[in-house]
């Protein structure tokens, strides 16, 4: 047995065991199994030994010896004290005791010794042996012991204690719930078979269970289609195991022809199958086929309950289904049940989505709806269709209805303040006050969107210092647009007093609205304030975007800060911020700027190879540069693996590329790019093709203008020969 063991099983930590069974004793418990190795030493503890023998001698049992056991910190001296209570003549251990020490030996990694006691055990023949075995395989198992408990359960086989196949489903179970890995739960089943074991039903779906779980999906539905060969019918479980997993990963056709199976085979669904099924297909927007599973789930007699069809009805208002909704809740108050507020609430949304304000207006009368939320959904409506007037005059009769909180207010007064109705907004709040409604901390984020959106930078300023003395927080949409007003009047320092409390209030601002701060900073030259920026926003959670990186980067560059450039690229990679093709840019004209033409190749390698594609400026400037310092051999690699578009490799690029090969004396690479060149129907201009043909000598090239000027100079011949193409 000990050869079949594989290597990938090793000691994990123990987790809490909380299995009760009648047949073993309260003392087993996780905390009494959780072993310290740093604690157990080869050698017993002989002053502990010699104390516990002595509570022992005058009263030893079976109970009393479990209690001392497990107030023994030494596993050397708990298996001296037990080995020494074997000795006595007017005890026996029994099977409590047996599995007392064989879990603990087995917690420890001390197989030797547990197998011994296992052996021990089946010679003492003790009464309920296989009983208080199986709790202890099951320990084994829920702690990631696998070889522990496949040698209990082979010494218990050869004993002719034979494990039933729901004390190996029970093991296979605790795997699978546990998220252990598949082929752990591939073992345990080959072992299963290996004893005679008869897989059935449940043992089958747990392996369906586990290989999905890999994603092994061809493997799992091979394996359903071969239940019936291995004498199973699949049962509720299977299929809601099928139609589930493959749901979850967007094979939801598939699903459906499961689903159409189960109906072929009548195979009934239980509670928990309807429970999970019509959710799941709920969140891929079938609600055709959730429908038709709760039809299926009241013709069996179950009565869904209230989240089920909350979520029918969710889905069904996404899809604009409104009628079928409606017809939901009435079903669902014939069965007796109350729908919740949600329910309400996703109705008006659908109602408000079609633009049907009418209907949901005349659905909230009907029913008779009291809660809050329904009706603050509708006035939330009428807002986002910008139809104020109806809003107001709607929030008016909730007021009077007393069916109106402060978040009713604030919908109204955010939703004018986003348009820019600041004035409205203080008729607004004014009457919210008369009407003894106390304005919240979220009514003063709204004035602040209002007063940015007119403009009025100064007047959000103020409420905002008011908002600060009161030590309140804004809401993250009303931070970004006081920090981009600010930015946009030159307000630097006081937009930067705005992220500092948000920093130190650990309130995130949104990314877009940091470019700006930090554009803003870089074009005053300020530019230690700017990179300071960084830091300080992302002491509150605030993610730097590239933009920000690049931005800081390019004025580096403007202002011959170059070096500094390596830094904060240093600091973008630390802290996992990814590269867009304006990085490479900056980057590589950092680069290039300190003559690091090393550095340029690999980053140019590196831009190939993520599959981004630079522009044609950005890619002249690199070759040029290259071919300046003779290194455009290095680079020829990525330009042909570039998927460039047309106006990125053009006939400019091809010349500098041909020119700069040849220069360097790569002329089998240069003639490549030539036959690519006439391949695409541009001609080379009057430097390139002297080089070609022999006219110009590499000397009058290297000696007259550089490389720049002549590939960019006019060429009579090439234009005749351009002109000559056209007419063709």
């Amino acid at each position: 047995m000990d050869a079949k063991l594989p290597l990938f099983i090793i000691s994990k930590k123990i987790f809490r065991w909380a299995s009760v069974n009648r047949y073993i004793s309260s003392y087993l418990c996780a905390t009494q199994f959780q072993i310290s190795t740093e604690n157990d030493h080869n050698q017993p503890d002989n002053t502990e030994f010699q104390s516990k023998v002595g509570l022992l001698k005058n009263e030893l049992c079976s109970d009393k010896l479990i209690r001392v056991l497990d107030s023994t910190n030494n596993l050397s001296a708990a298996v001296k004290i037990f080995k020494w209570a074997s000795l006595q003549k007017r005890f026996r251990h029994t099977a409590d005791t047996y599995s007392w020490i064989i879990l603990k030996l087995g917690m420890a990694g001390n197989i030797r010794e547990m197998d011994f006691f296992c052996n021990e055990m089946i010679k003492a023949k003790c009464s309920s042996a296989e009983e208080a075995l199986v709790p202890v395989i099951d320990s084994f198992v829920r702690n990631h012991r696998l070889t522990e408990a496949l040698r209990v359960l082979e010494l218990m086989k050869l004993s002719n204690y034979k494990p039933s196949v729901i004390t190996y489903n029970l093991k296979l179970g605790s795997l699978v719930k546990d998220g252990s890995d598949f082929q752990s739960v591939l073992f345990f089943y080959k072992e299963m078979v290996k004893s005679g074991i008869v897989p059935n039903v449940d043992t089958l779906n747990y392996l369906l269970e586990a290989l999905f779980r890999a994603n092994r999906i061809t493997t799992a539905i091979d394996q359903f289609r071969r239940m019936s060969m291995k004498g199973c019918s699949p049962n509720s479980r299977t299929f809601e195991i099928l139609i589930t997993s493959l749901c979850a990963r967007n094979r939801v056709d598939e699903s459906v022809s499961i689903l159409n199976e189960m109906l072929e085979q009548r195979c009934i669904g239980d509670e928990n199958f309807y429970n999970t099924t019509i959710p799941i297909f709920c969140e891929v927007s079938r609600s055709d086929q959730g429908i038709r599973l709760l039809r299926m789930m009241r013709s069996s007699g179950l009565v869904p309950k209230s989240f089920v069809y909350g979520i029918l009805v969710q889905c069904l208002c996404e899809n604009l289904e409104l009628d079928e909704a409606i017809n939901l809740h009435e079903d669902m108050i014939e069965t007796g049940l109350t729908p919740e507020a949600d329910v309400y609430v996703d109705i008006v949304n659908g109602f408000c989505k079609a633009g049907e304000f009418c209907e949901a207006r005349d659905f909230l009368d009907e029913n008779s709806v009291s809660e809050i939320d329904p009706h603050n959904a509708l006035l939330l409506g009428y807002c986002n269709a910008s139809n104020f007037f109806a809003a107001y005059s709607y929030l008016q009769k909730m007021v009077e209805r007393n069916i109106a909180d402060s978040f009713s207010w604030y919908i109204l007064i955010r939703g004018l303040c986003e348009n820019g109705g600041v004035r409205k907004t203080f008729e607004v709040l004014s009457r919210m006050i008369i009407s003894s409604y106390v304005p919240e901390c979220a009514i003063y984020s709204a004035l602040v969107v209002g007063q940015c959106k007119v403009k009025n930078y100064e007047a959000a300023l103020q409420l905002f210092y008011w908002i600060r003395a009161k030590y309140w927080l804004l809401d993250n949409a009303s931070y970004a647009e006081l920090v981009e007003g600010l930015c946009h009047v030159t307000k630097l320092k006081e937009a930067t007093e705005v992220l500092q409390y948000m920093s130190r209030s650990g309130c995130p601002l949104r990314a877009s609205s940091l470019n700006v701060l930090i554009e803003a900073f870089c074009l005053t030259g300020k530019m230690d304030e700017a990179i300071g920026l960084r830091s300080l926003a992302s002491s509150s959670g605030t993610v730097c975007s590239p933009l920000a990186y690049t931005t800081i980067m390019h004025w580096l560059c403007n202002t011959n800060n170059a070096k500094y450039v390596s830094v904060l690229f240093s600091q973008m990679l630390v802290e996992g911020c990814p590269l867009d093709v304006e990085t490479y840019h900056v980057l590589l004209n950092a680069m290039s700027m300190q003559n690091r033409t090393n550095d340029c190749a690999l980053l140019f390698g590196k831009m190939v190879a993520c599959g981004l594609e630079p522009n044609s400026k950005a890619l002249s400037e690199l070759l040029i540069f290259m071919a300046h310092h003779s290194q455009l051999h290095t680079i020829t690699h990525a330009i042909e693996n570039l998927v460039c578009k047309d106006e990125v490799l053009s006939p400019t690029i091809y010349n500098v590329v041909i020119n700069g090969l040849l220069n360097e004396g790569h002329k089998h690479e240069a003639c490549r790019f030539l036959d690519r060149m006439l391949d695409s129907g541009w001609v080379p201009d009057a430097v390139t093709h002297g080089l070609l043909i022999g006219t110009i000598g590499k000397e009058e090239v290297d000696g007259g203008a550089d490389v720049h000027d002549n590939f960019i100079m006019q060429d009579r011949v090439g234009n005749i020969l351009a002109e000559g193409l056209e007419k063709t």
